[in-house]
């Protein structure tokens, strides 16, 4: 299980830390779900997933401010002692004292936004979905070729970092080099990213390591890209390799649950593979629009021996 530290959170969203004394180093948020505990101030906790983020927007605090003292402290008093991992006030909404007794002494930060409650949900969560997002490392390059995420794999010393270099001298961005961290934050969206260690670096046979970013300028790199198509380089086997001709096969591999449309490229001297790449890209983002150019091959083929 990923977690994202609180600390990390308070800094990210900027948030007004309204009881500083209690000590939020090495906490942590595990749950990519947030919860507004409507239903939990009026006294329904079955079902209550405490671990959740919480969050009191203009109709919680709304709420609060029709009961008497003694209603209001007994239905704060519940919240808290369930040791919620925080709790974040939106709008700037005034804190009530009891939020403040009950945070220090269970010992639960409470945090404000001058946001809005929708506004703040749908950047909290996106967040989270980021930071505790399913991931693996993958061996390879992945580039931003035409405002497409390709990742280039194959077996060590393939080419893969000198492709990914003529790549970039061709005007396209890198993200990763070597070693590609991908993330699932969607049923259907995997997005890549490079190690801190590694960032910005390229490493050449025989020159050594490459700072991209210091090399071709801040527009030859970004930090992180959706993946939309995998390049799996290998080389050339003409005896019992087959290979896609017409591009009518799709061939798909497995990354995190997902299926990612892959292709074969094979290499052998003479073979342009940057301009193959960049192709590849070109033809990937057709498909996006509509247009297949293998299809309509082969709809113009079958036509023509329909008509004789």
């Amino acid at each position: 299980m990923y977690s994202a530290s609180i600390q990390k959170f308070l800094d990210h969203f900027e948030l007004e830390n309204i009881l500083p004394e209690i000590d939020i180093s090495g906490r942590v948020i595990t749950r990519k779900e947030v919860n507004r505990p409507g239903l939990q101030l009026t006294g329904f906790y079955e079902r209550f997933d405490n671990d959740r983020v919480q969050l009191i927007g203009r109709v919680e605090h709304s709420y609060l401010l029709t009961l008497n003292d003694d209603q209001r402290k007994q239905a704060i008093c519940h919240l808290f002692e369930h040791h919620i991992p925080c709790l974040i006030i939106c709008k700037n909404l005034e804190v009530f004292p009891e939020m403040l007794h009950y945070g220090r002494k269970y010992g639960v930060p409470i945090f404000r936004t001058a946001e809005t409650t929708t506004s703040f949900v749908a950047a909290l969560i996106a967040w989270l979905h980021t930071e505790l997002a399913e991931r693996e490392t993958i061996h390879g390059v992945l580039l931003d070729i035409y405002g497409e995420g390709v990742l280039l794999i194959g077996d060590s010393g393939i080419g893969k970092s000198e492709t990914a270099l003529e790549l970039i001298k061709r005007g396209h961005r890198l993200i990763a080099d070597d070693a590609v961290e991908i993330k699932k934050i969607a049923d259907r969206t995997l997005v890549g990213t490079c190690p801190e260690l590694i960032r910005y670096l390229i490493e050449v046979r025989g020159i050594g390591i490459l700072n991209v970013k210091e090399l071709f300028g801040v527009g030859a790199v970004r930090e992180k890209k959706s993946i939309d198509f995998v390049l799996r380089l290998e080389m050339w086997d003409g005896k019992t390799g087959t290979y896609d001709r017409l591009g009518l096969d799709e061939e798909y591999i497995e990354i995190l649950g997902n299926k990612v449309l892959c292709n074969r490229i094979p290499l052998r001297p003479g073979r342009n593979v940057a301009v193959i790449c960049e192709s590849a890209a070109i033809t990937n983002r057709q498909k996006k629009m509509g247009t297949n150019t293998a299809k309509e091959l082969e709809a113009r083929m079958m036509r023509q021996v329909h008509n004789g």
